[in-house]
């Protein structure tokens, strides 16, 4: 049987788990998400809206597209922007292209005091790697499965 001082303790530290515990609110977490990622696709839009204009077809202008925001968010994340945003917004800035790029420069940037090689190098996809490879392993399956139900 435990004795009281060790229930008394339990109960202290259990209030100040429960004091220290940042409480969430889901409907205000899935605004901002909504609100920053709309923002964003907004963004995408209307750059690839701005190099239809300027005649590139539409591939093409999906690649600038791709391009541009990708070097937006590294520029961001560069100058520490990007991760306060991606506090602020959860998943709505995590989740576009944007968010991958963020992953990719926040590892070259936070490993590249190791070196070139070492740092930049070796770490650079410590994030991105396991995306990279689920993603391409994930639609390998599925090819093989929409070729068996071709067959079939």
């Amino acid at each position: 049987m435990p004795d009281i001082q060790t229930q008394k303790k339990q109960k202290e530290y259990e209030k100040y788990v429960k004091q220290v515990t940042p409480s969430h609110s889901l409907p205000l977490n899935m605004a901002r998400a909504f609100l920053v990622g709309g923002l964003i696709c907004m963004l995408g839009q209307w750059i690839m809206n701005l190099c239809l204009n300027y005649g590139l077809g539409r591939q093409m202008s999906g690649s600038w597209t791709s391009g541009i925001l990708i070097l937006i968010s590294v520029v961001l994340t560069g100058f520490n922007i990007y991760p306060k945003l991606a506090k602020f917004a959860g998943a709505g800035s995590l989740v576009p292209i944007t968010g991958f790029a963020n992953s990719v420069a926040a590892s070259a940037i936070e490993y590249q005091k190791e070196g070139q090689v070492m740092g930049i190098g070796c770490k650079i996809f410590t994030i991105a790697g396991p995306v990279i490879l689920f993603g391409i392993f994930s639609s390998w399956v599925l090819g093989v499965a929409y070729w068996l139900l071709k067959i079939l």
